[in-house]
């Protein structure tokens, strides 16, 4: 079992629990998690909180770098598991919670981000890095983080791709409330979980709800924008450096990307 559930006083508590592969995303993982937020849900919880195992401070290393395609095909198609995984929770009509304590790399902090709240650590630190691994990542999370962030503050993590504070996550509302390790937990209880218990979960399920429809309408694309993200995206993934990046990572060395920003030209 990659994914340990208890439920408690209607809360329902998922915790990552495979530290030693530092909680990567991987197609079992996804799946175990989705599996327990929907059985959070069905028990007739009021929240669910996602927590973590940590090895070396990391919370979770993102997405299995060894289970991503090198044949051609997107490594973010609609149907792989993570982007089931960030449905999953953007979906489910209770509240989600990250509760993190450690570092936050790559599609763990697009999965933090699909939470509807997030609190940390004041030690914590996230980190959205496709850049370094040569993906091209898909519009639909670039919204997200646009929403969540603002475009310029957007820009600085994926196009540096370097780890940002909690507290500078904090200032640009990427997360909720920050708090010492030790007071974790007793802010997640006491400033979040027990109002959730007291108030109307019917109330904030259509609230919920409402929040996911109104943000998918404030996104929406022409079917032209849509052609033309997907021939960009398609260039960088069945091109060279793609698989460099991968390669590099699995070896352990440092990437030699060749690439060149002329080389998405639509012309070509």
């Amino acid at each position: 079992m990659l994914v340990n559930t208890t439920i408690n006083d209607r809360i329902c508590y998922v915790e990552m629990q495979n530290a030693e592969h530092f909680n990567c995303l991987s197609e079992a993982m996804c799946q175990e998690l989705c599996d327990a937020i929907q059985s959070g849900y069905d028990k007739e919880c009021v929240g669910i909180v996602i927590k973590a195992q940590c090895k070396k401070g990391v919370w979770s290393a993102g997405h299995d770098i060894r289970e991503l395609p090198q044949n051609g095909e997107d490594p973010l198609a609609y149907d792989v598991p993570m982007e089931q995984l960030l449905r999953c929770v953007q979906e489910t009509a209770i509240p989600v919670i990250a509760c993190v304590d450690g570092t936050v790399w790559g599609g763990a902090c697009d999965l933090c981000l699909s939470c509807d709240m997030i609190v940390s650590s004041d030690t914590a630190t996230f980190a959205i890095t496709p850049a370094k691994i040569g993906i091209p990542y898909n519009a639909s999370g670039i919204m997200h983080f646009i929403n969540q962030l603002g475009m310029n503050k957007a820009r600085e993590m994926f196009f540096l791709a370097t780890p940002i504070t909690a507290q500078d996550a904090l200032n640009v509302g990427l997360i909720n409330r920050v708090t010492t390790t030790d007071q974790l937990e007793n802010v997640l209880e006491e400033q979040f979980l027990n109002p959730l218990r007291r108030n109307s979960v019917m109330s904030i399920s259509a609230i919920k709800r409402q929040f996911r429809i109104l943000s998918k309408a404030a996104t929406v694309l022409s079917s032209e924008s849509f052609e033309r993200i997907n021939a960009y995206r398609t260039k960088v993934y069945q091109g060279a450096d793609y698989l460099e990046g991968i390669r590099s990572f699995l070896e352990k060395r440092s990437p030699a990307y060749k690439g060149k920003a002329s080389d998405l030209d639509t012309s070509k």
